[in-house]
């Protein structure tokens, strides 16, 4: 005969956010900003979202097309022994 192993609590949580606390946060800004507007709420920030993300990855683009043209520049001034 074993002890029945302790049951562990299973809490979802997302990062330092429980459940309890996102459902207070989403009533809180339904009383705000009322049905009609979250959802536009919520696309300008996809959008903006969006634009920043594009903006990042066009800086890194940039960045790699700056370094690439760097080294292929040094390697033409290189000798080849």
């Amino acid at each position: 005969y074993w002890p029945a192993a302790p049951v562990k609590e299973c809490k979802m949580r997302l990062g330092p956010l429980g459940i309890p606390e996102i459902i207070i946060i989403i009533a809180i800004l339904l009383l705000i900003f009322g049905a009609r507007r979250l959802p536009e709420i919520g696309s300008s920030m996809g959008k903006g979202i969006r634009t920043f993300k594009s903006a990042l990855m066009g800086e890194e683009d940039k960045n790699r097309q700056d370094e690439s043209a760097t080294a292929s520049k040094s390697g033409d001034e290189r000798s080849p022994y």
